[in-house]
This record gives structure tokens, C-alpha cells and sequence, in this order.
């Protein structure tokens, strides 16, 4: 795995969910707006659990790269699409102009408890990997789970289904949110006894709504520690101080991270700019002079005071491993 120098200049980038409503594609942008001169590496668009925001995805990334500067890299899974299908949409999003994908397995449909391959499509991960370095050099990100796959037999196994991915052609990994340091060191030293070379950056998930974070811990397999807890206690009523402990727990991580010599770090923004770009702040990420941002619209609208997350789920379970004794080929 890449040795990161204590001193190298921190990089960023944001993940984007695709809004429901006028008022929180709204707030979207202005998020977008206040986060783009910080100059992310890219910005990811997400693609719902089960494939079901894949046209509102295009949208999303298509209008982040007609109206701004930024590198757009939307989320594509393996769910509800044949192998062609996808090929398509990767064939669409390179003719667009389109560079880097994050490509995940994707997750069963509401209301189902185990993932099924879709008739004809890509099995896993691994596979979509392979197909779209078939369609076009791609810059693809993947997933790793420092705290094991909830779907995954074993640690071992689930650190051998990510180096299957990045030997399939993924340039680098973007773990799920965690916030045990030490869950990531570990990780990150026995992904190097492993072999594997690629980046692993950490994803940071700032908490916007403790009882959110709980339920997206509980669907993604994340831990979260007691000491969380306490800090939170009794502030369901109090958003201001909640706000303060938010920056004050993620800006503790980052640091400590940076200290190990990290210096990339992935934000699930849940299309909130205000504690990222705090974060951001706090780790020596600057507005640029040049600002490479966004070009403004003439018909943005007022901005409301919340984002519809409903039913997103930061760095869900979406890319669970192929079955332990899958082959290669076929995982």
C-alpha cells in the first residue's frame, strides 16, 4: 500500500447524494457551491441502493461538470442491469466526458434480505471492475470495510475480495465510515500484508443526526463505540451544541489519521457543507485563490434549512463479497 509522507499536502473528496425534491436539489447546490473551492480530488454521486437513481445520477454529474470545475464521478452498481446495460451507461458517461467511476455490487432490493445476482449482469463488484476496464480506462474507486463486510465470512476473506478488485483494475479503495482509528491502522497494515499497493482512503462521515448515524451503522455493519455515545447523550433537543461535538469528534479523527500519515481523506457530506468544510478547514484545506468552483445559475433558488436524506445510506453495504468458494471468474 502507498506510504504517505506526515507532510504531504491533504486531499479531499465529496460524496453527493441525488435530491428528491426542488427545495433539497437546492441545498445540493448550494453545498456544492460552499465545498468547490476547497478543490476535491472529485465529487461522487451516488446511485441509490437498488439502481433506482440511476437517471437522476446522470443529471446530478452531468450538471456538476457543464457548471463547474469539479471532477464528477458517479457511483454504478451491479443491480438491476445487464451486463450491456451497464456497459451502456459506462459508454455514455465516457463519450460525456466522464473519467472516474466508484463501482460497487450494489444492494438487494427494499424489503429483501440477501443480494441476487442480476439475470445476465455483473455478479460483483470484481466483475463490473473487469467490464468497465473492458469499456474505457476508467479512474475506478471500490470499497473496503476496515470493520469486515457485514456479508463477509471472515476478515480474511473480505481483505481477499478487496484485493480481487484492485488487482481487477481499481486504482484505489474508500473504506466505509468508522470511528476507531485503530480499525483503520489494522486494516491498513494487513491490507499491506497482503499485497495490496493501492491508496485506502478513509471515509469520514460527520454527524449531521446521531439516531441517523445509528441507523446507518446498523445497515452498513459500522461500529459504534460507547464513548460516541456519551458524547451525545441528552442532545437530541440541542442541535447547536450537537453541531459542536459533530466537528469537534471528526476533527479529532482526521488529526489523528493525519498523524499516521494520511493525507486523503473522503467525505459522505449527506449534501451538508457546513461540518465538512469545518473538517476540511481543520486539516489545512483552503478555498484556492484561482477558485476553481462553480459557475454560478441565474435561477438558483433559496436554500432551505435541511436536506431530504431519506433512504440514503452512506457507504451502505452495497458491495458485498462474492460467496467463499466463488472462483475468480465468477465472484
Amino acid at each position: 500500500m502507498t506510504t504517505h509522507s506526515k507532510t504531504a499536502p491533504v486531499q479531499v473528496s465529496f460524496e453527493f447524494f441525488p435530491p428528491k425534491t426542488e427545495k433539497s436539489e437546492a441545498t445540493l447546490w448550494s453545498t456544492v457551491e460552499r465545498l468547490a473551492p476547497l478543490q476535491p480530488r472529485f465529487v461522487s454521486v451516488t446511485y441509490g441502493a437498488d439502481g433506482s437513481t440511476r437517471d437522476r445520477t446522470h443529471r446530478i454529474i452531468s450538471r456538476v461538470n457543464a457548471e463547474t470545475a469539479l471532477t464528477g464521478a458517479p457511483h454504478l452498481t451491479c443491480v438491476d442491469a445487464t451486463q450491456s446495460d451497464v456497459d451502456e451507461i459506462a459508454r455514455g458517461y465516457w463519450d460525456d466526458g466522464v473519467r472516474h467511476i466508484v463501482a460497487l455490487r450494489g444492494d438487494p432490493p427494499q424489503g429483501a434480505k440477501t443480494y441476487v445476482p442480476y439475470p445476465g449482469g455483473y455478479e460483483y463488484a470484481v466483475d463490473l471492475v473487469s467490464g468497465l476496464r473492458n469499456v474505457a480506462d476508467f479512474d475506478i474507486s471500490v470499497a473496503a470495510y476496515p470493520e469486515v463486510h457485514p456479508e463477509a465470512q471472515s476478515p480474511l476473506a473480505d481483505l481477499d475480495n478487496l484485493k480481487r478488485k484492485l488487482d481487477a483494475g481499481a486504482n484505489r479503495a474508500i473504506t466505509q465510515f468508522f470511528f476507531n482509528v485503530d480499525s483503520y491502522l489494522r486494516f491498513r497494515d494487513l491490507a499491506t500484508t497482503a499485497g495490496i499497493t493501492a491508496p485506502i482512503v478513509p471515509g469520514i462521515l460527520p454527524i449531521s443526526n446521531f439516531a441517523s448515524l445509528q441507523r446507518f451503522a446498523a445497515a452498513c455493519g459500522a461500529a459504534v463505540p460507547d464513548w460516541l455515545h456519551e458524547k451525545f447523550s441528552g442532545l437530541d433537543d440541542d442541535p447547536e451544541t450537537r453541531q459542536m461535538i459533530s466537528a469537534s469528534v471528526a476533527i479529532e479523527l482526521v488529526e489523528k489519521l493525519q498523524r499516521e500519515g494520511v493525507d486523503e481523506f473522503h467525505f459522505y457530506t449527506l449534501n451538508r457543507a457546513e461540518l465538512t468544510y469545518a473538517i476540511c478547514y481543520a486539516l489545512g484545506v483552503r478555498p484556492k485563490a484561482d477558485d476553481k468552483g462553480v459557475r454560478p445559475r441565474s435561477d438558483d433558488k433559496g436554500v432551505g434549512p435541511g436536506a431530504d436524506y431519506e433512504g440514503v445510506t452512506p457507504g451502505a453495504k452495497s458491495d458485498g463479497p462474492p460467496p467463499a468458494k466463488a472462483s475468480k471468474g465468477s465472484a
